[in-house]
């Protein structure tokens, strides 16, 4: 009887010591994860196709600016990180216009966003007279507090790569020039043709 019970002992303590050093993965959370974004960082094209990474770094992009914007709308926008997080979504476009801006805050601070998330991306080049214009055409899902889908939305944002060169490694800067623009028709007037 005794053995029995030291070899139950035994077992417990076993399982109990096994069970005990199960360690957690601690996730960053959402706030620090966008607490860390900024557009500073520059983005070595290798490894990857450069379209294909043109596509992720705009994707990227576009939702840290979505994700700083549904972070500015849910605060109260007078305390000293709401200052900093919209000086920190003012430095993503090329001219640091507040009026670039405007428009995004007040579409998610209309509907009550509290998240959003990109999808589906294209990217492409449009020639308008002797300019060369970057596009990305994407859709957003917005959700409220609860997670419930409030909808998806096609938007569009022009963009420009701006070199910073580095010894030896070719890297740029990305930089939103317009964000959420109407886009021209891509269609000719009515008119009487011979």
């Amino acid at each position: 009887m005794k053995s029995q019970n030291k070899l139950v002992f035994f077992l417990i303590s076993l399982l109990l010591i096994t069970f005990s050093c199960n360690k957690e993965n601690k996730q960053m959370s959402d706030l620090e994860i966008v607490r860390n974004n900024n557009n500073k960082k520059s983005y070595p094209v290798t490894k990857m196709d450069s379209a294909q990474a043109i596509t992720s770094i705009t994707k990227q992009k576009i939702q840290e600016l979505f994700d700083l914007s549904t972070l500015y709308t849910s605060g109260n926008r007078d305390t000293e990180i709401d200052s900093v997080i919209y000086a920190q979504m003012k430095s993503y476009f090329v001219d640091q216009d507040s009026n670039k801006l405007s428009p995004l805050l007040l579409q998610l601070d209309s509907l009550k966003v509290q998240t959003a998330k990109v999808g589906n991306i294209s990217v492409t080049k449009e020639i308008r007279g002797n300019d060369t214009l970057d596009l990305a055409k994407f859709y957003v899902e917005y959700f409220d507090f609860k997670n419930r889908l409030i909808g998806s939305f096609e938007k569009n944002a022009q963009y420009v790569l701006k070199p910073s060169p580095v010894k030896f490694v070719k890297e740029f800067k990305f930089y939103f020039v317009d964000f959420d623009s109407k886009l021209p028709k891509d269609s000719t007037s009515v008119g009487v043709t011979k």
